[in-house]
């Protein structure tokens, strides 16, 4: 049996990842891997970047959606469109575990990274591709951006109102994709280092079997839209969406308070619509009705339960709806605006904040959501553009002479650093 990690060891000590990514999803993807230890060489093109880089540029001039998904990597500043730059990260391939990408439908077989390609080349690689619908079907050839996967997907039809569509807010195809790919390298690695036998195999390079690995927004978003697919296959309708409310439970939704919040009240089982009806609403004569004994009965007669627990909140402040629904054991929440969660106590007592570095000065940011015992995610800085450039080039090999003509043919950007040796 292998021996534990010492208390505070990083999961993936040791694990190198190669990112040719740009945009949310794979960027979320080795961000992950990053939070849980290992190394990421994030990949850019030396004019311009991630293009999310320039998204907006309010995060001391720099861009939201750049700070979130990139803490915690390194940034080499590589054209790959000249042979210099490919050999350059055919070489740091050779060194790597992973390769994550998520570029447009195509690019990694014009560069020659095709499954086959790297399976021959680097057997021991775990290659995770990112694309839009998968690499066959009449979609596959398409660019896919989150909002247009969730349109395809169905998402935006089950979110919004009737006649009125929305996106979700967060990017969740995106994210979910980038969440689906980490779980998928995490399981490529164990059984690349471990294999299917009770014992570890050896950790040399020889006895190590790689993974070609892809995943798709569409194919993730399908995975979300599971009860939706299953109820509209078996019940031959599709639902309407109902906002902040849900089709599949009631009463389940937002209602209005009389100090002008908003509180969110759900039941999931008839137990709890009894006790909502009894001890919160104080309308015991809901609670005998037979039309609502039951959960389908309930959605059946949404808008009359609604009335009823609208009227109610409407006479009680937040404090006290959420005091008695507490006591009641009734699931309830506040609804917050993104600046109220920014100072939200569950956040602040139980220490969720850190601060990171940026090249523009540091920003908070949270810890990624699962808490390991004896272990503290890293929380590294987010790079600028190339900053890692040098030194990465260096522990290939290459001198400060070569460095200085990679430079001056454009196949390198960067900072300039000094400290490489001849």
């Amino acid at each position: 049996m292998a021996p534990l990690d010492p208390p505070g060891s990083a999961p993936l000590a040791g694990i190198t990842v190669i990112a040719l990514e740009q945009a949310v999803s794979a960027p979320m993807c080795t961000r992950a891997l990053a939070d849980f230890g290992a190394r990421v060489i994030k990949v850019e093109h030396p004019v311009g970047g991630d293009f999310a880089r320039h998204y907006d540029d309010v995060v001391l001039g720099q861009a939201a959606h750049f700070v979130w998904v990139n803490r915690g990597k390194e940034s080499i500043a590589l054209d790959l469109k000249t042979t210099a730059g490919l050999d350059i990260l055919h070489r740091l391939l050779s060194r790597a575990d992973v390769l994550v990408s998520n570029l447009a439908p195509g690019a990694t077989t014009r560069l020659g990274l095709s499954p086959a390609a790297l399976a021959q080349r680097y057997p021991s690689l775990i290659a995770m591709e990112i694309d839009g619908f998968g690499r066959d079907g009449p979609l596959s050839h398409k660019r896919a951006y989150d909002l247009l996967v969730q349109a395809e997907a169905g998402v935006c039809a089950v979110t919004g109102t009737a006649g009125q569509p929305a996106k979700p807010g967060p990017p969740v195809a995106d994210v979910t994709t980038g969440l689906y790919a980490a779980l998928a390298i995490m399981m490529g690695l164990y059984r690349r280092d471990a294999g299917a036998s009770a014992e570890p195999r050896p950790r040399d390079a020889e006895a190590r079997t790689g993974a070609d690995m892809g995943i798709s927004l569409f194919d993730t978003m399908a995975e979300m839209m599971g009860y939706h697919l299953t109820y509209a296959r078996h019940a031959g309708v599709d639902q309407i969406p109902l906002g902040m409310s849900s089709p599949a439970v009631a009463p389940y939704g937002a209602y209005p308070t009389a100090d002008g919040h908003t509180v969110v009240l759900g039941t999931t089982n008839d137990r709890e619509w009894q006790r909502l009806a009894t001890t919160v609403v104080q309308r015991p004569d809901l609670a005998a009705d037979t039309r609502f004994r039951t959960n389908s009965g309930r959605t059946a007669h949404r808008a009359e339960l609604d009335t009823a627990i609208t009227a109610w909140c409407a006479r009680h402040d937040l404090v006290e709806i959420q005091r008695i629904a507490d006591s009641a054991g009734i699931g309830n929440a506040r609804y917050n605006r993104p600046s109220e969660v920014l100072a939200h106590p569950q956040l602040e007592q139980r220490g969720r904040w850190r601060e990171i570095d940026t090249p523009a000065g540091p920003i908070p940011s949270l810890l990624p959501p699962a808490v390991v015992a004896g272990y503290e995610p890293p929380m590294g800085p987010v790079p600028a553009l190339g900053a890692d450039t040098d030194q990465i080039l260096s522990e290939i090999g290459c001198t400060a002479t070569e460095i200085g003509e990679l430079r001056d043919t454009a196949v390198i950007g960067g900072q300039v650093r000094t400290e490489v040796g001849t």
